[in-house]
């Protein structure tokens, strides 16, 4: 299988946020800001692994800033670590201001998508080699997040854990 770069996945949504998408307050609800970062993830899960792809979880998401009615909000996704079947999608939001055209970092997520076949099954995804610096950091600590997860799901020991990321820190 050939190895990808994160920008191969890069996955760019860009929309603007209406009155039927916002709460009493006039900003996006959090709800319509998780789907369109779901889709854009799914979208850059599946340019990597060039597979039906399904959302696993989503690991961690910050409402930093509200986006306000009438923003333009792009969503910027890619995969910033492939696993055996799973991919770590790391997903950037940025909001527009409407008045100033300043672009503005609002948000992020981090979701995990599985690549599967026809049938369901869980199936093998290419390797990822990241480029940039950002990709390489996001790349390392992808590792630990799974460990973790591992960990908390009580399917490795923390030991591991520590004895993984050494040989992979070589």
């Amino acid at each position: 299988m050939r190895v990808k770069t994160p920008k191969e996945s890069r996955t760019i949504m860009t929309d603007m946020v209406l009155p039927s998408e916002t709460n009493p307050l006039n900003n996006l609800f959090g709800g319509e800001l998780l789907a369109r970062m779901d889709r854009a993830a799914s979208i850059s899960a599946r340019r990597h692994s060039r597979r039906i792809t399904v959302t696993a979880s989503v690991n961690h998401v910050a409402f930093n800033r509200s986006v306000p009615l009438g923003s333009v909000v792009t969503v910027e996704a890619s995969v910033s670590r492939a696993f055996k079947t799973s991919m770590e999608i790391f997903i950037d939001v940025w909001m527009e201001d409407r008045f100033t055209g300043e672009r503005t970092k609002a948000n992020e997520a981090i979701y995990t998508f599985v690549a599967v076949d026809e049938t369901g099954t869980p199936t093998e995804v290419p390797p990822l080699e990241p480029e940039t610096e950002i990709e390489k950091e996001r790349y390392a600590a992808a590792l630990r997040r799974k460990q973790l997860s591992l960990v908390l799901a009580g399917k490795m020991k923390p030991s591991e854990a520590t004895e993984l990321r050494a040989l992979f820190m070589q």
